[in-house]
């Protein structure tokens, strides 16, 4: 992967950084990089900058048995699908550019999200598996129910402490902490420290992997969101807008 000039910042709405996977057999599955950019010295703009997490107290996080994770209220107006998978930088950049805007949204019952997970950058993490664990941390954190606590948690995993690839990722015990400084339970804390959904979270991985793959076919490829069948643009920066319009 290109490495940018330190000084520059990239101007989110006009960079596109795709991880594709083709092929059937996982194990034989080569990661292809397209990366895309115009630099610029201005800061990224974030949309609606200040608004912060989710925090209506009325949003719910829901774990399906397939790991899939809904964020929203229960008569949210619109529902999207989004994949992604936690060391992705593309992943991390999306959300912290539409992260606030998406949240305002959910908060006021115009959109909902379900987060599928993938865990093919597993290769490129430190331990080799921090995909999967954190897939993990996700469910444990989902499954206690909490829309703040869980919208606050994925912010941390993606945006705030989303680890390089290559380097150094984040211990099961630094997923916990995590956490708990999301406002998580104890219960949810001993879940995440233990990797106590480390299995379920790799089957769920795998299935959602295929389930991209048929959608894409076979080129699957984080981010990508959904709005029913048609994939969405998240280079056109208005996507929140005219998805919720």
């Amino acid at each position: 992967m290109s490495e940018a000039p330190q000084k520059y910042t990239p101007r989110p709405m006009s960079n596109t950084t795709t991880y594709a996977l083709g092929g059937v057999a996982i194990v034989t599955i080569a990661l292809v990089v397209l990366l895309v950019m115009r630099w610029s010295n201005d800061e990224a703009d974030v949309r609606n900058d200040g608004y912060g997490v989710v925090h209506n107290p009325a949003v719910v996080s829901v774990l399906a048995p397939d790991g899939t994770v809904l964020l929203g209220r229960v008569d949210a107006a619109k529902t999207i699908d989004v994949y992604e998978d936690p060391l992705c930088p593309a992943c991390g950049l999306v959300e912290r550019v539409y992260g606030q805007e998406i949240a305002q949204k959910i908060d006021g019952g115009e959109l909902a999200v379900r987060y599928r997970f993938v865990n093919f950058l597993d290769p490129r993490s430190g331990s080799k598996n921090y995909s999967t664990r954190a897939v993990a941390a996700n469910e444990c954190v989902a499954e206690a129910g909490s829309g703040p606590v869980y919208a606050k948690f994925h912010e941390l995993l993606f945006v705030t402490d989303q680890p390089e690839e290559n380097k150094d990722d984040l211990t099961n015990q630094q997923l916990a902490d995590l956490a708990r400084e999301a406002g998580a339970g104890e219960e949810v804390v001993r879940c995440v420290g233990s990797g106590a959904k480390v299995d379920a979270a790799t089957a769920n991985a795998k299935a959602t992997l295929d389930q991209l793959n048929g959608l894409l076919d076979g080129k699957a490829a984080t981010p990508a969101v959904f709005d029913g069948p048609t994939r969405l643009d998240v280079n056109n920066e208005n996507w929140v807008v005219d998805v919720t319009g």
